[in-house]
């Protein structure tokens, strides 16, 4: 009796993972051939001028489009968190935290959550990794003497310079590569000097400044008793002053609200869980509208904010958030504080596009939001369930609540993730940015047509508000810059309206929680000289695009062979991530990085050959399958009259999709076959 049902239970057990195999390869195939497929290019390669982007339209456009909406704009985005000194916000009390203080005992870093992750923006780390233990030694800082207020509305400031200690305890921060700079909290001075990044800025031709205007510098205190008493209203004028700078070197603006920065009282409740921020935050909108409404072009009510939800309030790796264990565990149930926060911040949204129409004394406001995208693709068989529910959480539910309220929809687009489990794989072939980014510039193309399939009835234009690279060694950055302009031209050609495009960023700057360790910049700042900005040649190349309008062969063939060259001789680079024995990248950064070689793989748009998936089974599976693909490839050949010889390889780079079709389809079969049998089956396992 105990032998038959142990049969029995055996029996019933390799049914079900047999079922389950055969549901995950269907649900794979469908997944590849919506996704995965190579792109049919538009690109003419052998032209000399590849793509040609219209950025002098002809002013027969009628009154009624939107300015520009029938041409195209370059131009150059950053932050007030990232670049602003004197600030006193969230973010600096969140870096200058030590955690080792606490005298808790250390545990060690843990892989990137997979959900987390893939919503993060380039430079959005989870927190930071355990750094190695440092000597003793000393950093400089300074620290602000007072001044007059008139002197602070005109920038001036003054400083008394001093070195602090750091001792070998300070161990782990919340903020990577950030205690071991000098002067960290100066960011790139663009409150009291904006004009050095905005004449490096005006200089590459780009027609539109993306910049913000912080909530804090704003709103310093909760305004419990009356905006009167708690409103910075000298920050303001600064702040419209630093505008009309933007537009006398002869640049549009476009403005952002809300950039990952809370209040830090806003913080101390709750901050978007609650429905008071709305009210606080609508209070801010309107003394910024009232302010500068009459010089701002376009508007950008909030930058990535399920970016801002998932690492604030689901994973507590950014400042305000401080979740507890429950709120961690339930975080993406529909009733979790992922969807509170969201829910709170779409109807901030709606208000906030309502007061800016309302009060705009420009003819026709341009009102939007900055969405972030990661392509997401699985590493193994079972990793499609992983990546539908990232997806569905992050891709399309914030924009289909506010889509009726939305002029353009603005699109962050770095790269692509690798999800494997749980967490966010690190695959050898790929190349990568230096915060972990995988380099994918098809993504972008199959992002944009996706977007504006879904919403091309509501008629709404694209705009790119942030696509850019860590990469210090400006070799990657060359032929990333071309391919991803390459992505949005094949896009427009299929449909896709494009009005413009923004690269991130100007000058390596403070990118969150990964410190000043990823170098996005067109230039290098060169923090221990008095923050001396050296232009890379990438800056040359961006500049020659953005005047010309004209993405050429012949710059392409040049980055293209100039970083091919590197990897071809070895070379490597800085890589701020740490990666486990399983291939898994760990949360956060790193304070130095380690190195990584570059990568001799063709990932340049229409280029890229999407890999089959690597886990054992499926790369068994392929094994098993190659001589059946073979013998149908032999057949195929001689019925046509051609002989092609080629080498016997276990795995080809060529033929890895038709084999995962045949291996899909196999799957497919039977489970349809399971499927007819199943309760004929069940019945004979339970008798």
């Amino acid at each position: 009796m105990l032998l038959t049902l142990f049969v029995s239970a055996t029996k019933l057990a390799g049914l079900l993972v047999t079922v389950t195999v055969a549901a995950n390869a269907v649900s794979y195939r469908r997944f590849r051939n919506k996704n995965l497929m190579p792109i049919p290019s538009p690109i003419d390669e052998a032209s000399d001028i590849l793509a040609v982007f219209n950025i002098n339209p002809s002013s027969s456009s009628s009154d009624d489009d939107h300015e520009g909406e029938k041409g195209f704009f370059f131009g150059l985005a950053t932050a007030p968190a990232h670049v602003e000194d004197r600030l006193n916000d969230a973010w600096l009390e969140f870096a200058e935290k030590s955690p080792c203080d606490k005298l808790e005992p250390q545990h060690d870093p843990l892989p990137a959550d997979v959900l987390v992750g893939s919503a993060s923006s380039d430079g959005g780390s989870q927190p930071a990794s355990l750094p190695p233990k440092e000597a003793n030694r000393t950093i400089k800082r300074k620290k602000p003497l007072k001044i007059a207020m008139e002197a602070k509305l005109r920038g001036f400031e003054k400083y008394e310079e001093f070195e602090e200690p750091v001792t070998p305890e300070e161990c782990h921060h919340n903020v990577a590569a950030w205690h071991n700079v000098p002067n960290p909290e100066e960011r790139l001075r663009f409150w009291s000097d904006p004009d050095t990044e905005l004449k490096l800025a005006k200089d590459t031709g780009v027609q539109v400044f993306r910049m913000g205007i912080d909530w804090t510098r704003i709103m310093p205190e909760e305004p419990v008793t009356g905006l009167k008493e708690t409103v910075n209203y000298a920050a303001l004028e600064r702040y419209r002053w630093i505008i009309n700078r933007v537009r006398s070197y002869g640049m549009k603006v476009m403005l952002t609200l809300f950039h990952h920065s809370l209040p830090p009282w806003a913080g101390d409740y709750g901050g978007w869980k609650l429905e008071k921020t709305v009210d606080h935050f609508l209070q801010f909108t309107r003394l910024v509208v009232d302010s500068v409404s009459d010089i701002v072009d376009y508007w950008v009510t909030f930058n990535e904010p399920h970016v801002f939800c998932m690492l604030t309030y689901c994973a507590g790796a950014w400042p305000g958030g401080n979740p507890d264990m429950l709120e961690v565990a339930t975080s993406a149930l529909p009733t979790g504080v992922f969807n509170q926060a969201m829910h709170w911040i779409t109807t901030a949204h709606l208000k906030a596009y309502d007061y800016i129409h309302e009060k705009s004394t420009i003819s026709c406001a341009i009102v939007g939001v900055a969405h972030h995208v990661s392509f997401m693709r699985p590493y193994g068989l079972f990793d499609i369930p992983a990546v539908k529910v990232a997806s569905s959480l992050t891709l399309f539910p914030f924009l289909d609540s506010i889509c009726d309220k939305l002029d353009y929809i603005g699109i962050n687009y770095y790269g692509q993730e690798v999800v494997s489990g749980a967490g966010l794989k690190l695959v050898e072939t790929d190349e990568y940015s230096e915060s972990g980014r995988g380099v994918y510039p098809d993504g972008l193309y199959r992002v944009l047509v996706q977007f504006h399939e879904r919403y091309k009835h509501l008629k709404l234009p694209f705009v790119i508000t942030e696509n850019g690279v860590s990469d210090e060694t400006d070799l990657i950055r060359h032929p990333y810059l071309l391919e991803h302009l390459l992505a949005v031209y094949a896009a427009m050609t299929m449909g896709v309206p494009v009005l413009g495009y923004l690269f991130w960023t100007i000058s390596d700057n403070w990118e969150w929680a990964d410190g000043y360790g990823p170098k996005f910049g067109l230039v290098a700042v060169d923090r221990s000289n008095n923050l001396k900005r050296i232009p890379r040649p990438s800056y040359n190349l961006f500049s020659r695009v953005v005047k010309s309008g004209k993405v050429t062969r012949e710059d392409r063939e040049r980055s293209w062979n100039g970083l091919q060259m590197a990897a071809k001789e070895k070379k490597n680079r800085p890589f701020y991530r740490a990666v486990n024995k399983r291939g898994l990248m760990y949360a956060g950064g790193l304070d130095q990085p380690i190195r990584r070689l570059y990568v001799e793989r063709d990932w340049r748009f229409g280029h890229y050959e999407m890999e089959g998936l690597q886990d054992p089974l499926s790369r068994f599976s392929r094994y098993i399958l190659q001589p059946f693909y073979n013998k149908r490839k032999a057949k195929s050949q001689a019925d046509s009259g051609e002989l092609v010889l080629e080498p016997l390889n276990l795995v080809s780079a060529s033929n890895l999709l038709e084999l995962t079709e045949v291996w899909s389809c196999s799957f497919e079969h039977l489970l349809s076959k399971i499927c007819r049998h199943l309760s004929c089956q069940l019945g004979n396992l339970l008798i």
